[in-house]
């Protein structure tokens, strides 16, 4: 799978000698430079070669395939005419794979979800609030179009956002979700039930978590040197709403394809206001490293007492067995199978039978807006479903901002 450290994908072409001037304008992580449009490009004096060099890397880092990426940019061909390169030619001149290369010639399947080409922040120095409510309008209709391509097809997008809605005191009484629960061998193992309310907020407020990496910028030292001390979860969305993905194990190949279709999207997430953060229940130092910034270039943070997976579990942490719970689980394999097809790396390190899950939480104590349940090992929260809560959340906050200040103006 494509790192998000912004030196491997850079590598050592002509783009790694604008490190810091795209540091300077504020391109320091992966996801973002990804987005830049042409008068971007402009903005920095970018040439041409650049300009090739960065639609070539962003096809490859969209595909898994960034190991071709300085061959194919020495070539000074654009991407549409390495696109129509012949499967011998890709093969003679740059060393590709037979597999690589119909991974490369298909258009339509990335191995991440690229942004897609409606998306577009405008030039990075516009933040004028007109331009920022369209793009919220803009982001908000394309989290829509993402239900197509969700995992769970048999629950609508509609249908699973019914329920949200702000009352009794701006409160979110918030969502549930969870994969579809099938019983396994043939019937005779049900599956661990999951509970159909969402956590109350007083069960994660006062959790004790301690940061272990920063979000990733460019040059920035792997982990934090000097551990940060434990602080109550609250702090985390006291200024902004939050995203919480919790991992059962960040060396588990599920894991890491899920860390990284969610942080794939963080242009999105930072044009909501939204914060993301992974969530571990042990601190193995060698797993945060192959973890952060490679499948996820976000806060890691660590919660010792697992209270937030006790919180997903209604108040015990949610386990299952490697037999019955993987082995045994069609639709556990089938998810194995997809973050193979990615090509992740695995390892066993660690605890796997707790199961994790995702919450978003809204700023302040408003609470829990959604929550997502790992009922199968590798269930993932569908992307489209939280980018929609978030979209939702954040024009509500703005909502009650606008009515705010109108009341204000009346006085």
């Amino acid at each position: 799978m494509a790192s998000f450290s912004i030196e491997d994908f850079v590598g050592d072409g002509v783009l790694k000698e604008l490190l810091p001037k795209l540091l300077e304008e504020g391109w320091d992580d992966v996801p973002t430079l990804k987005i830049m449009n042409s008068e971007d490009m402009d903005a920095i004096n970018m040439t041409q070669h650049q300009k090739d060099a960065l639609e070539i890397r962003t096809y490859l880092h969209d595909r898994a395939l960034m190991q071709y990426g300085d061959k194919l940019e020495t070539s000074r061909k654009c991407l549409p005419e390495l696109l129509n390169l012949s499967t011998m030619e890709l093969s003679s001149q740059f060393g590709m794979k037979r597999g690589h290369i119909a991974r490369f010639t298909d258009r339509t399947n990335a191995c991440t979800d690229p942004l897609p080409k409606s998306y577009d922040l405008g030039p990075r120095k516009n933040t004028g609030t007109s331009t920022r409510k369209n793009s919220i309008q803009k982001i908000q209709s394309i989290a829509k179009s993402f239900g197509g391509s969700s995992t769970y097809n048999d629950r609508s997008l509609e249908e699973s956002l019914a329920g949200f809605k702000i009352k009794d005191g701006y409160v979110y009484k918030g969502i549930v979700a969870a994969g579809p629960a099938k019983a396994r061998a043939c019937g005779c193992i049900q599956p661990p039930p999951v509970v159909d309310s969402v956590a109350p907020y007083a069960a994660i407020e006062n959790i004790s978590v301690q940061r272990l990496t920063p979000v990733y910028k460019i040059g920035m030292e792997p982990l934090v040197k000097s551990k940060a001390p434990p602080m109550k979860a609250s702090e985390l969305w006291r200024d902004k709403p939050a995203v919480l993905l919790c991992i059962r194990r960040p060396g588990c190949i599920m894991c890491r394809a899920e860390a990284h279709q969610l942080y794939a999207k963080k242009p999105i997430f930072d044009a909501l206001g939204i914060q993301l953060f992974a969530v571990l229940h042990e601190h193995i130092e060698s797993e945060v490293k192959d973890f952060w910034p490679r499948y996820w270039g976000g806060v890691v943070i660590l919660d010792r007492t697992m209270e937030f997976f006790k919180a997903l579990g209604g108040g015990k942490l949610l386990k299952d067995k490697f037999l019955s719970g993987f082995l045994l689980n069609p639709r556990a394999l089938a998810n194995y199978k997809r973050a193979k097809a990615l090509g992740i790396h695995q390892n066993f390190k660690g605890e796997g039978e707790i199961k994790g899950g995702l919450f978003i939480v809204g700023k302040g104590g408003t609470g829990i807006a959604y929550q997502f349940i790992e009922r199968n090992f590798g269930d993932w929260a569908p992307v489209a479903e939280t980018i929609e809560i978030c979209a939702r959340l954040q024009n509500q906050h703005q909502d009650q901002g606008d009515s705010s200040k109108s009341s204000q103006e009346y006085k």
